[in-house]
């Protein structure tokens, strides 16, 4: 897979066109959670973006954490209304791959997700995770409220110091507000938990680099998500 390949991020004036509505349809339903997939996130909930590169291995990571109550794959941060899947990847609609996850912050602490979020890609690669090269798999967080950009914020400064400390380099993920990134366009049905539906499809995410101190948590946090044999 060398998709996305375009190194810079796309203008406005540039980016395709796309279309009023969305051209394909996506079942009710999470093939692995049962709950909805386009649902508004439950009173108390809350939601939040993610961007990892290829998005079938990041959603798995998500909808395997207890206290996620649903996930979602789809294209957020770019221009073009309703893209598909063979668009988003000329890197000609300026989106990223990402994930939308809902979860009860009752049950899983936010800083539990970004320890899944940070440990399991490599965010000092710019637009590129492995073999999928361009602004489409860059990463990336949006999130929806202003206590979660400030909790983002400083686990990206904590992080930088531990990948320091090993001898990484800079963090390049981009991080601004779900609203400022634009609507998150859901990506087509056969994308929605593809690695349920093929187990042993394509998947590069994993333990990357160092692990991630999830503040307040300490060894009650997961140092990685275990993910079944690809």
């Amino acid at each position: 897979m060398l998709f996305g390949r375009k190194p810079v991020l796309v203008t406005r004036q540039d980016a395709l066109p796309g279309r009023p509505d969305r051209p394909f349809r996506i079942a009710p339903d999470h093939v692995v959670l049962g709950t909805p997939i386009e649902a508004p996130a439950p009173d108390g909930f809350e939601e939040i973006f993610f961007g990892m590169g290829c998005f079938w291995g990041s959603e798995r990571i998500f909808w395997q954490i207890p206290g996620v109550w649903t996930t979602a794959v789809g294209y957020q941060g770019g221009f073009t209304p309703n893209p598909t899947y063979e668009e988003s990847t000329t890197g000609l609609t300026g989106h990223a791959e990402v994930v939308r996850v809902v979860f009860d912050p009752a049950k899983v602490d936010l800083e539990v997700l970004l320890k899944a979020f940070w440990e399991n890609h490599d965010p000092t690669t710019l637009n590129r995770q492995g073999n999928d090269v361009g602004t489409t798999y860059r990463s990336a967080v949006y999130p929806t409220t202003d206590a979660q950009l400030a909790t983002v914020e400083e686990s990206r400064s904590r992080y930088q110091q531990a990948l320091k400390e090993a001898g990484f380099g800079d963090i390049t993920t981009e991080i601004r507000p779900a609203a400022e990134a634009g609507e998150f366009w859901y990506a087509e049905d056969y994308h929605q938990g593809y690695l349920h539906k093929n187990p042993r499809g394509y998947c590069n995410h994993g333990f990357c680099q160092v692990g991630y101190d999830a503040a307040g948590h300490g060894q009650d946090a997961p140092t990685k998500v275990e993910l079944p044999d690809a």
